[in-house]
C-alpha cells in the first residue's frame, strides 16, 4: 500500500469511485492525448500544420499507449510527455510524426489535461452537492418543528428546532454550490504558451492556436498563458477545504448528538454499522469521523497548494509537482466526503422523544432566558435575572421543572394573570424566528436546482 487512497482495504473509505475513476493513470494518459489531439486540429484549422497530419494525429489511441514506457521516460525527464509524444509518433506515422506537439511545451499539455479532470470532477460535485442539498431540504422540512435543545459551549441554551439545525447545516453548501460556478468559469482555461509563455515558436499565429485549441476541448482562452500563475488551481483547493469542513461540520455534530448519554440521533438504521470487534453495544459513528477526517486532512493539504501558489520567473522549479502531490488527494478525499454526506442525509435517524426528553432531564432549564423576559414585564430586569438564577440551581437539586420553581419563587410578586405559567414552560413556545429562518434557507436552497 502506498497511500491510503491507493489501498484496495482503506481507499473506499475516504473516496469516491467515480472521481477515482478521473484520476487513474489510463484516465490520465487519455487526457494528456485528448489534447494533445486537439492541439493538432487546432493548428490545422489556423494552418499551422497540414490538415492531413492533423487527421493522422487525431486517430491516436490512448489505449495503445505504453504505460510503462512512459514510466520509464518520466524517471529520464521528470515528466511524461517526452515518452508520450514519442508514442503518438509511432501511432501517428512518419509523415505526421514532426508535427506532433508542435510549438507546445511540456507543461501546456500536462496543465490542460489536469483542467479536463477537474472539470470531470466538478460535474460529480455538483451531482453529489444538489443530492445532499435535496436530502437536507427534506429533513429540514419534516423536522421545522421538531423541538430540541440549541447548545453553546457544549451546554443546552435554548430551544431550538432539529429543522433550523438541519438548515444550518445546508446553507453553506447552497453557498458553496454558487462559489463552484463562479470558479469554474475561472477554472476551465486552456493553458498554451509555449516554452516561455510567448509562443514565439508559433510566430502570428500563436493566440489564434490557443482560442482554436480552447474551442476544441469546449474551454476558453486565457488573456495570457498561465504557468506560474496558479491562483485558480489555490482558489480551487480553498474551495474543496470549504465544501469538507462544512460538511465535517455537520457530521461533528451529528457525532456528539450520537453520544449514549445524548442519543437523539445515529447514522442508520443498518444493523450492524459501526459495530465494535469486542464490544457488542456499540454503534460507532463512523461515517461521520470519516468526513471529520477528510475535512482536516484537506485543510492540513491546502497550505501545500498555498506554498504551491509561490512561483519564480516564466516557468517554476518545484511548486508545479507540490500540485501533483496535494491536489488530486484533495479532490478524491472531497469526493469521498461528498459520497459519505450523501449517505447520511439519505440515512439519518432522528429520535424526536430523546430530544424532547434531555430538556426534561436538565429540569428544563433552557428556558430560563425566556422566564426572565416574561418576568421583566412585571418586576424590574435585574431583579427577574436574579429569581430565574435561584430557580435554575434549585430547579436542578430538587430534580423539578424550572418554570415550576420560578412560579413558586415569584410567588405574589406576580399577579394572576399576567403571565401564562403554562405557555411559557413549553419549549416551542419560545422558538423566535425560526420558522422564517428555515423558510429562508428552503427558498434559497431551492433556487439551487433551477
Amino acid at each position: 500500500m502506498t497511500s491510503v487512497l491507493d489501498s484496495a482495504i482503506f481507499g473506499p473509505l475516504f473516496s469516491d469511485e467515480e472521481i477515482n475513476a478521473i484520476f487513474t493513470d489510463a484516465a490520465y494518459v487519455q487526457a494528456l492525448v485528448e489534447v494533445e489531439i486537439a492541439l493538432a486540429r487546432a493548428q490545422a484549422r489556423v494552418g499551422v500544420i497540414p490538415a492531413g497530419a492533423a487527421e493522422k494525429i487525431a486517430k491516436a489511441q490512448a489505449r495503445k499507449i505504453d504505460v510503462a514506457a512512459l514510466g520509464k521516460g518520466t524517471i529520464r525527464s521528470g515528466f511524461p510527455i517526452v515518452a508520450l509524444v514519442q508514442e503518438l509518433r509511432k501511432q501517428a506515422g512518419a509523415d505526421a510524426a514532426p508535427f506532433v506537439h508542435w510549438g507546445a511545451t511540456t507543461q501546456d499539455i500536462m496543465d490542460t489535461a489536469c483542467v479536463l479532470q477537474v472539470r470531470a470532477a466538478i460535474g460529480t460535485f455538483k451531482s453529489r452537492l444538489r443530492g445532499i442539498v435535496q436530502c437536507l431540504s427534506e429533513l429540514a422540512e419534516k423536522h421545522r418543528a421538531t423541538v430540541l435543545a440549541g447548545r453553546t459551549h457544549g451546554q443546552q441554551a435554548l430551544p431550538i428546532t432539529f429543522g433550523v439545525k438541519v438548515a444550518a447545516w445546508l446553507a453553506p453548501l447552497v453557498r458553496h454550490g454558487r462559489r463552484l460556478d463562479e470558479i469554474s468559469a475561472r477554472l476551465f482555461v486552456v493553458q498554451f504558451g509555449g516554452a516561455a509563455g510567448t509562443l514565439a515558436a508559433l510566430g502570428d499565429k500563436g493566440l489564434a492556436v490557443a482560442q482554436a485549441l480552447a474551442d476544441e476541448l469546449k474551454l476558453t482562452a486565457p488573456e495570457m498563458p498561465w504557468h506560474a500563475q496558479r491562483d485558480n488551481f489555490v482558489e480551487f483547493a480553498g474551495w474543496l477545504s470549504l465544501v469538507t469542513g462544512s460538511l465535517a461540520k455537520m457530521a461533528q455534530d451529528i457525532i456528539l448528538m450520537a453520544q449514549t448519554e445524548v442519543a437523539e440521533v445515529s447514522e442508520s438504521a443498518d444493523e450492524g454499522r459501526g459495530g465494535s470487534s469486542t464490544m457488542p453495544q456499540k454503534s460507532n459513528p463512523i461515517t461521520s469521523e470519516l468526513i471529520v477526517a477528510v475535512a482536516r486532512t484537506n485543510a492540513s493539504l491546502l497550505s501545500a497548494l498555498h506554498n504551491a501558489h509561490i512561483q519564480e520567473h516564466e516557468r517554476a522549479t518545484h511548486g508545479w509537482q507540490m500540485e501533483w502531490l496535494a491536489l488530486p488527494q484533495m479532490i478524491m478525499l472531497t469526493g469521498g466526503g461528498l459520497k459519505h454526506a450523501l449517505y447520511l442525509a439519505r440515512n439519518l435517524q432522528v429520535d424526536t422523544e430523546a430530544m424532547r426528553a434531555n430538556i426534561a432531564r436538565a429540569n428544563d432549564v433552557i428556558l430560563a432566558e425566556g422566564a426572565v423576559f416574561a418576568l421583566a414585564k412585571s418586576m424590574p430586569r435585574q431583579k427577574a435575572e436574579e429569581l430565574v438564577k435561584r430557580a435554575c440551581g434549585a430547579a436542578v437539586s430538587e430534580n423539578k421543572p424550572l418554570i415550576e420553581v420560578v412560579k413558586r419563587l415569584a410567588g405574589d410578586s406576580i399577579k394572576k394573570g399576567e403571565i401564562d405559567w403554562q405557555a411559557l414552560a413549553e419549549p416551542r413556545n419560545y422558538l423566535g424566528a425560526t420558522e422564517e429562518i428555515i423558510d429562508r434557507v428552503l427558498k434559497n436552497a431551492e433556487k439551487f436546482f433551477h
